[in-house]
């Protein structure tokens, strides 16, 4: 059985989507963040915060669990600067408790999700494995501390772990039975999907004037069911004894401004968009692409999806919401 934390969030739900097909599954989540509604239900759900030791007791003694795919954080990169406490708490100080649960009961294999955020404002366009980490913000630093005390546990207590480093995860099942739903919304493929359908007035670009082709951001976008694939290579990879204790990126390799964005998603819906410029925001890299050659030479991997069927899919799901909503 493979546990997963945060199971009933985007990433993870669509993960658990793809996992159930081939392992029996038990999801926790503390529906804070993540919705009942998108767990499948295949797989045994409890609500509960990973954070909670009886909970965790509970949990390695009751299921046979045999590895942990973890999910559970918080994620909100301008949250984390006003309330870097709760980021610090969720993502670093409950996570050791659930290292610490997987040591006392031997479940030594561990799937980390890690985020791009870790890398900062690199001074390379394409980033690889091997670029220092500097992250700029709490989130970004509370990933990159949890990354360390991971090394830390391999080498003390012979924890086996994957990292996986995702970009711009975006898109949705292509049967549109789960998407992006985040309260409030801040990813900009879902934030102009909601003005186009009528849901927002605009969209903002937050600076023209970046040293990039049309002076916006660019980003490296990956759709989420690659990403959920990526994840169930590495689990096989790991539990096989194939690799131990490695990082990797996730990403498409190539990157896309935020005009390059905004023109997608209006050849996808048939729609124009309302913009409006504004500042920059404080601490927004000019541009951001990942690397994943790594992951492709050891486990073979490379994202499927360009970016207009990223958008094609999360369109699908975001028509669907707005119907479902009337109802």
């Amino acid at each position: 059985m493979i546990l997963v934390t945060g199971g009933a969030g985007y990433i993870g739900s669509h993960l658990v989507k793809e996992l159930v097909k081939k392992e029996e599954v038990l999801v926790v989540d503390n529906l804070i963040t993540g919705h009942y509604e998108f767990v499948d239900e295949k797989a045994i759900f409890i609500k509960g915060d990973i954070g909670n030791q009886s909970l965790l007791n509970d949990l390695f003694t009751t299921y046979p669990i045999k590895a942990v795919m973890h999910f559970a954080a918080s994620s909100l990169v301008g949250e984390s600067v006003c309330d870097p406490s709760k980021y610090y708490e969720n993502n670093v100080t409950a996570t050791i408790k659930l290292l610490n649960a997987m040591t006392t009961y031997n479940v030594k294999s561990l799937i980390f999700s890690s985020s791009a955020a870790i890398y900062g404002i690199p001074s390379v366009y394409k980033i690889d494995e091997s670029v220092h980490p500097n992250p700029v913000n709490p989130y970004g630093r509370s990933k990159r501390m949890m990354e360390q005390i991971l090394e830390d546990y391999a080498s003390a207590y012979s924890l086996n772990y994957v990292i996986l480093r995702y970009f711009n995860a975006a898109g949705a099942l292509d049967t549109a039975k789960i998407g992006e739903r985040h309260e409030p919304e801040t990813h900009l493929i879902p934030i102009i999907l909601q003005h186009l359908n009528g849901l927002r007035e605009k969209v903002q670009i937050y600076g023209t004037d970046y040293e990039t082709n049309d002076g916006t951001c660019i980003r490296d976008y990956i759709h989420v069911v690659d990403i959920a694939n990526a994840h169930i290579l590495a689990l096989e990879a790991l539990l096989g004894g194939a690799i131990k204790n490695a990082i990797y990126n996730l990403g498409n390799g190539n990157g896309y401004s935020v005009k390059d964005v905004i023109e997608v998603c209006e050849k996808v819906t048939g729609k124009k968009a309302n913009i409006e410029i504004s500042p920059r925001r404080l601490g927004d890299p000019a541009c951001l692409i990942a690397s994943a050659e790594k992951i492709l030479l050891d486990l073979g991997w490379k994202a499927e999806r360009d970016l207009e069927q990223i958008i094609k899919s999360a369109w699908k799901w975001h028509s669907k919401e707005k119907i479902d909503s009337k109802i």
